[in-house]
C-alpha cells in the first residue's frame, strides 16, 4: 500500500526561513548600524493587493526589517510610478523594491519593473533579471517560483531527471519557474490556452506545477499516481488551482491552499531583501 502523500507545509517552512533571517539581520544591525528596508509601491486600492502588502510589511516586522510603503493614487501615469521608482533606486536605506501586481491598466507595468535597479529587484521581475536567472548568472529570482524551488528542495523531492508540467506561462510565475525547473536539469513542459489535450499532458508529470488563477482548474484524473502536486494558485474563497480534495489523495506530496507557497513566496521576498542588504554591508 502506497504512503499517504505528504503535506508540503508552507507556513512551517516559512517559520523556519525567518528565523533565520532573523539572525542575519541582526548581524547587518551589528556591522552597519541599520536594518534592510523593503519598499512597497501600491497602485490603487485594489482589496487584495492591500492584503498583500499588509502581509509583506508584517514579515518584515517579524524578522527586524524595515518596510516602507509608497501609495499611489489608481489615476497615476506610468510616468508618476517610474517617479517613484527612481527615488527609491537612489535611496541608500532602501535594499529591496516590490511594485505590487496588478497596476491599473494605464500604467505600463513592464515598462515600470525595468526600471528598478537590478541590485533592488528582490522579487526578480526586470527583465535583466529574469534573463541572467536563465542563463544561471547572479540575479534575485521572481519570489513566488524561487519559493517553489525551495519548498522542492527543503523538502527533499528530487527534480532532476524528472517530467515537470508549468500550467500557466505569465511572466512572474509560469516562465520562470519553468526555467528554474530547467536549470535544476528537470524535462519540463509548459502548458497554455492553446495547449492541446491538456489532460494527457498533465499525466505525464512527476511534478505538476500549476500557475493558471482558475480555481479547481486541474482535475484528479489529469494526475497521475505518484505525482508531486505544486498549487501556486490563489482565487477567491482560498481555492486554489488543483481539485486538491480528490487529486491529493493521488499524490506522493503536495502544497495546500491556502499556506502552501503563499508564505514561502513572501519568505523569498525578505531572504532577497536581507541578501542585497547583506552584499551592500559585504557580509554575503
Amino acid at each position: 500500500m502506497r504512503e499517504p502523500p505528504v503535506l508540503l507545509d508552507g507556513r512551517l517552512l516559512a517559520k523556519e526561513i525567518e528565523a533565520d533571517l532573523t539572525r542575519r539581520v541582526a548581524r547587518i544591525l551589528e556591522k552597519t548600524g541599520g536594518v534592510p528596508t523593503l519598499a512597497t509601491i501600491l497602485v490603487g486600492e485594489d482589496p487584495a493587493s492591500v492584503t498583500y502588502v499588509r502581509m509583506k510589511g508584517n514579515a518584515c516586522a517579524r524578522i527586524g526589517m524595515d518596510s516602507r510603503k509608497v501609495i499611489l493614487p489608481g489615476t497615476s501615469t506610468t510616468e508618476d510610478v517610474l517617479s517613484a521608482i527612481d527615488e527609491l533606486n537612489r535611496a541608500s536605506d532602501v535594499c529591496g523594491i516590490l511594485l505590487q501586481h496588478p497596476v491599473p491598466p494605464q500604467v505600463d507595468e513592464q515598462r515600470c519593473f525595468n526600471a528598478i535597479a537590478r541590485d533592488k529587484d528582490v522579487d526578480g521581475v526586470n527583465v535583466e533579471s529574469f534573463g541572467a536567472m536563465t542563463m544561471k548568472l547572479p540575479a534575485f529570482g521572481s519570489a513566488t517560483p524561487m519559493g517553489i524551488m525551495e519548498i522542492l528542495a527543503r523538502f527533499d523531492i528530487p527534480v532532476a531527471g524528472r517530467e515537470a508540467v508549468v500550467i500557466g506561462r505569465s511572466p512572474i510565475l509560469g516562465k520562470p519557474v519553468a526555467m528554474l525547473l530547467l536549470n535544476a536539469d528537470a524535462t519540463v513542459t509548459i502548458c497554455h490556452s492553446r495547449t492541446r489535450d491538456l489532460p494527457e499532458v498533465v499525466q505525464r508529470a512527476d511534478i505538476v506545477v500549476a500557475a493558471v488563477g482558475r480555481p479547481l482548474f486541474v482535475q484528479a484524473d489529469w494526475i497521475k499516481e505518484g505525482a508531486v502536486l505544486i498549487d501556486a494558485g490563489y482565487n477567491a474563497g482560498n481555492i486554489g488551482d488543483i481539485d486538491l480534495v480528490n487529486a491529493a489523495p493521488r499524490s506522493s506530496a503536495y502544497t495546500p491552499v491556502p499556506g502552501g507557497v503563499g508564505p514561502v513566496t513572501i519568505s523569498m521576498l525578505m531572504k532577497q531583501t536581507v541578501l542585497s542588504a547583506e552584499r551592500r554591508a559585504g557580509l554575503d
